[in-house]
């Protein structure tokens, strides 16, 4: 099923998200509360930002159980960023591998996938006909991921996008890449359900999906907080209260990672949200 954590806001240490949680990304690794599949133990991966340094985000992933990486555990508690993906594995389609291992890399973006293309090995010749050289020789691995983001990179690309767009045409370009690959589907009289719970970002803003072709019988969770200021309780556990600075947080996430229900809104089936530079949030619907 897979879990996943992003956040933008006031620079803050990584493990303050990713460890001190009650129902922090480390637990979901062993325990998810809110999947079929309690455990994600294929692996786990972090991209973060530095703009300081460069525009390209620094990149750590890992086959190793994210309880079990010592690596991880021990340098979260030293690296702080603005803006960060965090993503636990349960593979399904691909190896258990390096290669495979979200958030993935394109330049300046990650992406970051909780879902699937079921039959995906049915449309991947075809997939791989409508990218563009650059997509095509971008991918390493066998992840559908990989091939979702090397397709929408393809998209943006004819549709003259540079940077980060507006929220009207990046959820554009999504519904176009979602539809491309639906299509294919249709082509091979396939009517398996796909689902693109997903994280996009180039360090200044981020849009995350969830979106399912049958969203009435197969979805996956995804929340949002917006607008927020993180803290540590005296027992070391992360706490939220409303933010008090125009530039304080917003995070996405797969599970609630707190119980401070009042700060965390579940985002509609087949939609979209936005999160700019600003911190401002646009919630859009997705076809």
């Amino acid at each position: 099923m897979c879990r996943f954590v992003a956040y933008i806001g006031a620079p803050t240490l990584i493990d303050k998200i990713l460890i001190n949680p009650s129902n922090s990304l480390i637990s979901q690794s062993f325990s998810a509360l809110e999947s079929e599949m309690v455990v994600n133990g294929d692996g786990f991966g972090l991209g973060w930002y530095d703009k300081d340094i460069k525009e390209e985000p620094g990149l750590y992933v890992s086959v190793l159980p994210a309880w079990n990486d010592q690596n991880l555990l021990n340098n979260a508690s030293i690296t702080e960023s603005s803006c960060f993906l965090a993503h636990v594995r349960a593979a399904t389609v691909g190896s258990v591998s390096l290669e495979n291992c979200h958030p993935f890399q394109y330049n300046e973006y990650l992406m970051m996938h909780n879902g699937g293309i079921n039959d995906f090995d049915r449309i991947k010749q075809s997939l791989s006909a409508l990218l563009d050289e650059e997509a095509f020789l971008w991918i390493k691995g066998q992840s559908d991921t990989q091939y979702i983001l090397a397709l929408f990179m393809t998209n943006a690309r004819k549709i003259g996008i540079e940077k980060f767009p507006d929220a009207e045409i990046l959820v554009a370009c999504l519904n176009k890449t979602f539809a491309d690959i639906e299509a294919l589907k249709k082509a091979k009289g396939i009517n398996s359900v796909s689902i693109y719970n997903m994280v996009l970002s180039n360090g200044y803003g981020l849009i995350a999906t969830r979106y399912s072709t049958d969203p009435h019988t197969d979805s996956r969770t995804l929340y949002f907080t917006e607008n927020v200021s993180c803290k540590l309780n005296v027992k070391g556990d992360l706490e939220f209260e409303k933010g008090k600075i125009e530039r304080s947080a917003a995070l996405i996430s797969s599970e609630k990672l707190t119980q401070d229900d009042m700060f965390w809104k579940e985002i509609p089936s087949n939609h979209a949200v936005y999160i700019n530079r600003e911190l401002e949030v646009t919630l859009l619907k997705l076809n």
